[in-house]
């Protein structure tokens, strides 16, 4: 098994590129800032202009940053779903983790014209948004474990989780066909995902949350590198299968629950980037792949928020769109040209 030592001039190589895609990154946006103001900026220069600042400082760090935690949370919890489910095309979303977090979103935004104005009163902001997604991907989250708890097949698990999203998505639809217009261009907003709206105070929250999850990681890297090869053989190797699985589910539910309070659900992220990785690396060791995904992550998604902003100055396309039609093709490519992915 590769060593992380081996792997060192890659982690170096992606470190470089991770700081300047999100140096580039901060230098797009429909205010032109010369890039040599935006380095005095970011190394606290006072003498600058006062709006230059603002805007670098309250809305292009922020977002860049946002992208960081996104992307990388978004690909670590891929590939955590996929070596427990031994599934290629296994993505953060299985559990139905992020479809109870947009049932959340929906009745706060939607439930107003099916509960008769039970909601309407509520105030919506990027707090209210994020505590709806979090109570509603906790309460699926809460499910999950339940039925985890109660059968033994970790595919079952798999099926349950999309039978959840099922659910969950039926519950939008009947909101849904309830609502007004507006409520439904609102939700319907919400769900394109968004990095750019969130005050440092939230990407402080964002990021504790963020923080535990990842932490919690430390302790499955064994069990995951054992679960390659079936539960068997990680089994007479003295994993405990049942509390690893565990581990596994609250670790993806975690990331995928505060990326989608605070981001919304974006797509493709999790699902390619695993297999992107494995095809530079050539590994599956998780010692390994685990820093790896998050950082190749972070690098796709910083380039996928410049695109977003290159077709015109003053609007910026859906992120949830621009992952998809920038990613998938690289992926069919990659794969087409490779013949075999790492599961």
């Amino acid at each position: 098994m590769a060593t992380t030592t081996s792997y060192t001039k890659h982690f170096i190589f992606l470190s470089l590129a991770l700081i300047l895609i999100a140096f580039v990154n901060v230098n797009f946006g429909s205010v032109s800032i010369p890039s040599k103001e935006i380095m005095s900026i970011l190394f606290g220069d006072t003498s600058v202009k006062e709006s230059w600042e603002i805007i670098i400082l309250n809305f292009r760090v922020p977002k860049a940053i946002t992208a960081i935690l996104v992307g990388s949370g978004l690909s670590i919890s891929g590939l955590l779903m996929q070596t427990l489910f031994r599934n290629p095309l296994a993505g953060p979303f299985v559990l139905g983790i992020s479809s109870g977090a947009s049932l959340g979103v929906a009745l706060l935004i939607l439930g107003a014209g099916f509960f008769g104005g039970m909601f309407s009163g509520l105030a919506m902001s990027n707090w209210s948004l994020a505590i709806a997604a979090s109570a509603g991907a906790g309460l699926v989250l809460l499910a999950v474990m339940l039925a985890a708890n109660k059968v033994r097949n970790t595919m079952s698990i798999l099926i349950i989780g999309l039978m959840f999203g099922s659910l969950s998505a039926a519950f939008i639809s009947v909101l849904s066909y309830f609502s007004e217009a507006s409520e439904i261009q609102q939700y319907i907003f919400w769900g394109f995902g968004s990095l750019g709206n969130l005050s440092w105070e939230e990407i402080g929250v964002f990021a504790f949350i963020f923080s535990l999850g990842i932490l919690g990681i430390l302790f499955v890297i064994k069990p995951l590198n054992s679960l390659l090869l079936g539960e068997n053989y990680a089994k007479s190797l003295g994993i405990n299968i049942k509390k690893s699985r565990n581990i596994i589910l609250v670790i993806t539910s975690i990331l995928t629950g505060v990326i989608t309070a605070f981001a919304g659900p974006i797509a493709f992220i999790g699902l390619a980037v695993p297999h992107m990785t494995k095809l530079v690396f050539k590994t599956s060791n998780h010692k390994i792949l685990i820093p790896a995904v998050a950082i190749v992550g972070a690098i796709i998604l910083l380039i996928c928020d410049m695109i977003a902003q290159l077709p015109t100055s003053e609007f910026t396309l859906p992120i949830n769109a621009i992952t998809s039609l920038f990613g998938a093709p690289i992926v069919i490519w990659l794969l087409i040209r490779k013949k075999k992915i790492f599961v």
